[in-house]
């Protein structure tokens, strides 16, 4: 199984990288948060990869962070759920606020990704909610290398202040999750409180 890919990034489009390696080129379908983070053309790029191994066919999947990689395999792991879901989940959210809205026990926002109806989002979050009742949301937004810079840095500000404030961590990360992760820290702080505040 091919686990990852460096080499050059020789072509894109709407779902596909092309990562030219020794020679080869392997052609890797991917998220649209994979393919906005990704380098120029004709530059070196690393993405995490995923084999899926079919009668018919051998496509490989590339994910620009493991975080992204797991929650891929996650949704996928949902009977019924393929690859090509997986890819719209993951490009309508990144893997941390996919999981958020599964550990809410909220699928209908899941329904903006192509191809998900309601009883399909249903489906999913049934199936996945006591797998990822574990990962707490503190954990997830622990991980580095999710989405953009703003959501790296700005909402883990804005946790560890509300934790200064006296919330447990989950109870923040909780809260600030369900903002609008382009935010500036103090917006989310005064947002996330309002949140705490009505005990939502």
């Amino acid at each position: 199984m091919i686990a990852s890919l460096r080499g050059k990034l020789i072509y894109t489009d709407n779902t596909v990288a092309i990562v030219e390696c020794g020679g080869v080129g392997f052609k890797c379908f991917v998220t649209k948060n994979t393919l906005y983070n990704l380098p120029p053309k004709n530059s070196e790029v690393f993405l995490h990869t995923y084999m899926v191994v079919r009668e018919d066919a051998m496509d490989l999947y590339g994910f620009e962070s493991t975080e992204e990689l797991d929650a891929f395999k996650l949704i996928t792991s949902v009977n019924g759920v393929g690859a090509k879901i997986g890819l719209a989940l993951l490009s309508e959210f990144t893997a941390a606020r996919l999981i958020m809205h599964i550990a809410n026990n909220d699928p209908k926002p899941l329904t903006a990704a192509s191809g998900v109806g309601i009883k399909l989002a249903q489906r999913i979050v049934l199936e996945l909610k006591d797998k990822v009742g574990s990962l707490t949301s503190a954990e997830i937004f622990e991980t580095p290398n999710i989405g953009n810079a703003t959501y790296n840095s700005n909402t883990k500000e804005a946790v560890a202040a509300l934790e200064a404030l006296g919330y447990s961590k989950t109870e923040a990360a909780s809260a600030v999750g369900k903002l609008d992760m382009s935010l500036t820290t103090e917006e989310l702080i005064k947002q996330a409180l309002k949140t705490l505040a009505r005990g939502i």
